[in-house]
């Protein structure tokens, strides 16, 4: 395996070609539904997709994302993207970051520098080495040119990665998708993981309880009531991306109000966004973060490959893969209360050696990105408790 520093580039030539798609969008007949209860608003996709057009610095968003340093590493033919910040300290904790669909490791840019060099923002805490990969198929890491690159699979190509950096232990931390992949590295290497600390909690009722809903506090029970909305309102495209990915490709790949239109929909009804009684993106998350993060799967060409994920996860759960083994390895569980998803602590305790609890009070699906503070001290508070389990010495 190699590694060797790598850089995103929006070229210009690229840049003009993409506001050249959008001037020759073909846009749907007007239509008025309140609250985006058909699907994403259209004067509000016009706007932002009229500021990604002549308002949004591709430049400046390229440069932010080479400010950290950028690699890739070379793992059976297939390159691996990540961002890779080590602390000053050579013992520091190794810290695995892992994002989802259809986010990415903008969702860290934000946190990186604060966990591994947390003087240098003023802080007086423990520094982390920080890992934050792009998932296969994801921005700086290419999809495979054959089926079976599932979450699993993945996790066992970065579980190669951490080895080629030299990190023997480390501590994984994973939303949406990163909390399936890091399941899976943590059930499959509990002598490497030292921790497994998730920012979404899956709801799985305990088999082993004749009454699942007698362990459930009061105040996770409208928990449950949320799930049931998005599991009949919110799960369209879940249903799409896991049976035909290759079909939507064309049409998210070919058309970048599409695709602005597909994501926004997720990030207006994934995010902490409503103030007031109205939900805004902006009140969570920055447009330019926002399409920081759409123009890098534009760019890097891997909007395709990304929601391939879906298939492949499906396919592995078919073939008995696709639920993680056994858990051994002490536990860490951060609850945000606009997340898609939660799950009643009692649950998760009957899944999951659970050291370390703790509910948010703002944020939602893209933690990081939302709420990097709030994120950041989550995590520290899990590696605390992590505080009897020794790393070893890293790399210098």
């Amino acid at each position: 395996m190699t590694t060797t520093p790598f850089r995103f580039v929006f070229a210009p030539g690229e840049v003009q070609r993409l506001r050249q798609r959008i001037d020759l969008t073909r846009w749907p007949e007007p239509f008025e539904a309140p609250d985006w209860s058909y699907g994403t608003d259209p004067d509000y996709l016009r706007e932002l997709v009229a500021y990604w057009r002549d308002g949004f610095d591709f430049a400046a968003a390229e440069e932010r994302l080479n400010a950290l340093p950028n690699f890739r590493t070379e793992i059976d033919r297939l390159p691996v993207h990540h961002i890779h910040l080590r602390a000053e300290d050579a013992d520091a904790v190794p810290v695995l970051l892992l994002h989802g669909w259809p986010g990415s490791v903008v969702e860290f840019l934000d946190v990186i520098p604060r966990l591994a060099r947390p003087r240098e923002a003023g802080e007086e805490a423990a520094a982390f080495h920080v890992v934050a990969p792009s998932l296969q198929g994801y921005a700086g890491s290419p999809g495979a040119s054959r089926p079976g690159m599932s979450p699993r699979t993945i996790a066992g190509r970065l579980a190669r990665l951490m080895e080629e950096l030299g990190y023997d232990r480390y501590v994984v931390q994973g939303g949406d998708w990163g909390s399936l992949v890091g399941s899976h590295l943590a059930a499959l290497h509990p002598d490497r993981v030292i921790g497994l600390h998730l920012s979404i909690a899956q709801p799985v009722p305990p088999a082993d309880l004749a009454d699942p809903l007698a362990v459930v506090a009061e105040h996770e029970k409208p928990w449950l009531a949320a799930n049931a909305v998005h599991a009949a309102e919110g799960l369209g495209y879940y249903a799409i991306q896991k049976t035909r990915p290759q079909t939507l490709a064309y049409a998210l790949t070919d058309s970048p109000v599409g695709w602005c239109a597909w994501v926004l929909d997720k990030f207006h009804t994934w995010t902490d966004c409503e103030r007031g009684g109205v939900r805004d993106l902006r009140n969570a998350v920055s447009w330019d973060a926002f399409l920081t993060n759409l123009s890098l799967y534009w760019f890097t060409g891997t909007i395709g490959s990304s929601i391939r994920l879906y298939r492949e996860q499906f396919l592995a759960e078919q073939r008995g893969e696709g639920t993680p083994g056994p858990i051994t390895v002490p536990a860490g569980v951060g609850i945000y209360p606009a997340e898609i998803v939660r799950s009643p602590r009692a649950w998760m305790e009957r899944r999951l050696p659970v050291r370390h609890w703790h509910e948010a009070p703002a944020g939602g699906h893209f933690a990081a990105l939302e709420q990097p503070r709030l994120f950041i001290d989550d995590l520290r508070a899990f590696r605390n408790s992590l505080a009897a389990v020794e790393a070893g010495p890293q790399p210098a």
